[in-house]
């Protein structure tokens, strides 16, 4: 499995574990209840703080980028690793500082000083003391640090815990403002940090100021889509580009379904299927006023059509049920051919398992559609960045000038000589090449594979599957024909907080739990209505007005 997958598959756990969604928003509920900053960033200042943007061109991709009017981006693609990496650092980038790092690691956390890490810092002439958190209870170890001003000198603050972390009050405060050093074009002095997504940058902006460095940067983040066997359709004579809707999908599912051979068409679709009714992520804008998801008519047709899928005996009875921990069983064991899931699902590791099950397994992804089939089919853009580092507000010019060539270095595109050190080690002791394809040694299971460095900075997001390059062709291919229906969601890349008072309405989880008995056919449409009517009263319209004025009206829509 390349590094990239896997990381992508690991956040997404974790943000799942952590009960926020992986690709809304950047909003958080500040859960002070106290007088906060509610962020947002006006175009002006924006425009006046972004770095520039300049492609690398030191490594040339299989699949290039390519780049689209609505602002998505295509994230590269490799067939294979490079035989011969080739450096894109000029020499050694540090200056004999000594610095502490402290990143979060779900995994077995390595021995402090390892040869890893010596030989790393050997690379970067700086000596940078990592000392990576568990990861499981790094939202609660983090604010004892800054509690009492000790935070280290380089450390990552995953934004899905941005509420946890208070990000809005530590931007200025106990973080380093990086706007006089990478705004504009004195981010070229970086050109590893230059290429990566504007986007990415936006998401550590605090109050039209630049703090945070972007990991896993993404110019097409999307949630996700939905999957099909595309072996079974193949030996069925199904093409998916003849579903162009929503009346073909219900067409698909009965032609699919043969219950008493244990095999059901769909498995749970709606995160992924209700935004082809027009549903938008959280928010749209008409004529000037924010108008909440649940107050559009499009989430009722679609919430009408997923209560009638459910109640066609079309849904595998265990996606019925709630039981989403076996749905990637069932769709390997072909009990369901219909599937939906995050965009890290389909990669080398994903085909492995699959082939265990079926030899002639392959995934594969519908294309994006309008649910009345005559519409723009669309996709809204998640975020692109929701890993961000930050450079302690103690230190010295000079050594946020250091920490950044740093990252710069540690930013190197995938396959460069840089990239190489930091995801794989050292040669000959933490991997060898193996048909072609780094792999780790027990050293550097133990040492390089247990990441690090890669939570402080690293290169735009990477498609490869070592090995297996039909599942990156494939996977490049989807992405690029859905990048053209892609469109910003309203508040995107923007980092609000909001006051306590309203977390609880933000969070409408009671809707959310309606919603999901609805699409399993446990309840009715109108208790969606019902619930819906509750929400607003206890502070559903609270929130949506307190968007508008305080966000909305002074800091515009972010698309």
């Amino acid at each position: 499995m390349s590094i990239e997958m896997n990381r992508r598959s690991v956040l997404r756990t974790a943000i799942g574990v952590s009960g926020a969604a992986a690709m809304a928003p950047l909003l958080s509920a500040c859960g002070t209840g106290g007088s906060v900053k509610a962020g947002g960033n006006t175009k002006a200042g924006l425009a006046a703080t972004l770095p520039t943007h300049v492609p690398n061109t030191s490594i040339k991709a299989d699949i290039p980028t390519v780049s689209f009017a609505n602002g998505a981006s295509t994230d590269p693609g490799f067939l294979s690793y490079p035989a011969n990496p080739v450096a894109t650092v000029s020499g050694i980038p540090g200056s004999g500082g000594s610095y502490t790092a402290v990143t979060p690691l779900w995994g077995t956390i390595p021995s402090p000083g390892n040869q890893f890490y010596q030989a790393v810092n050997k690379a970067l002439g700086t000596t940078l003391t990592m000392q990576p958190a568990n990861g499981v209870t790094y939202n609660t170890a983090i604010p004892t640090l800054t509690a009492a001003q000790k935070l280290p000198d380089w450390v990552q603050l995953p934004t899905w815990w941005n509420a946890a972390f208070e990000v809005g009050e530590l931007a200025g405060t106990q973080l380093a403002d990086l706007t006089p050093y990478l705004a504009g074009d004195k981010i070229k002095a970086y050109p590893n940090l230059a290429a990566l997504p504007t986007g990415a940058w936006e998401c550590g902006v605090w109050d039209n100021k630049l703090y945070g460095i972007p990991s896993f940067a993404s110019g097409t983040n999307f949630a996700g889509a939905l999957y099909y066997r595309e072996d079974v359709f193949a030996t069925k004579g199904i093409q998916a580009s003849s579903i162009t809707s929503a009346a073909d999908m219900m067409a698909l599912g009965k032609e699919l379904t043969d219950a008493k051979a244990g095999v059901w068409a769909f498995d749970d679709i709606w995160t992924y299927f209700s935004p082809t009714f027009g549903v938008p992520s959280k928010f749209r804008v008409d004529g000037g006023k924010l108008v909440h998801r649940y107050e559009t008519a499009e989430i009722l047709e679609a919430l009408n059509w997923h209560y009638q899928l459910a109640k066609s005996g079309y849904m595998h009875p265990s996606a019925l049920a709630g039981d989403s921990n076996d749905a990637k069983t069932r769709f390997y064991g072909g009990k369901v051919l219909v599937t939906g899931d995050g965009t890290g699902a389909w990669n080398l590791a994903d085909a492995q398992s699959g082939a265990a099950a079926n030899k002639a397994y392959r995934r594969g992804a519908l294309p994006v559609i309008a649910a009345d089939g005559s519409s723009t089919p669309s996709i809204y853009l998640g975020s692109s960045a929701s890993e961000m580092s930050y450079l302690s507000a103690r230190l010295k010019p000079a050594q946020i000038k250091e920490l950044l060539a740093v990252a710069n270095y540690l930013a190197a595109p995938w396959g460069s000589l840089e990239y190489t050190l930091i995801n794989y080690g050292v040669e000959g002791v933490d991997y060898t090449m193996v048909d072609g394809v780094p792999t780790a040694t027990a050293t550097g299971q133990k040492n390089v594979q247990q990441q690090t460095y890669p939570f402080l900075a690293t290169c735009q997001y990477t498609v490869t599957n070592p090995g297996a390059p039909q599942i990156t062709q494939d996977y490049c291919a989807w992405v690029a024909a859905a990048a053209k229906y892609a469109y910003k969601p309203v508040f995107w890349n923007m980092n609000i907080v909001v006051p306590g008072q309203y977390a609880t309405a933000d969070a409408a989880q009671a809707v959310e739990d309606t919603i999901t008995s609805i699409y399993h056919g446990l309840k009715p449409v109108s208790a969606f209505q019902d619930a819906v009517s509750t929400w607003k009263k206890n502070g559903g319209d609270a929130v949506v007005a307190w968007y508008q004025s305080n966000i909305l009206d002074k800091f515009g829509s972010g698309q």
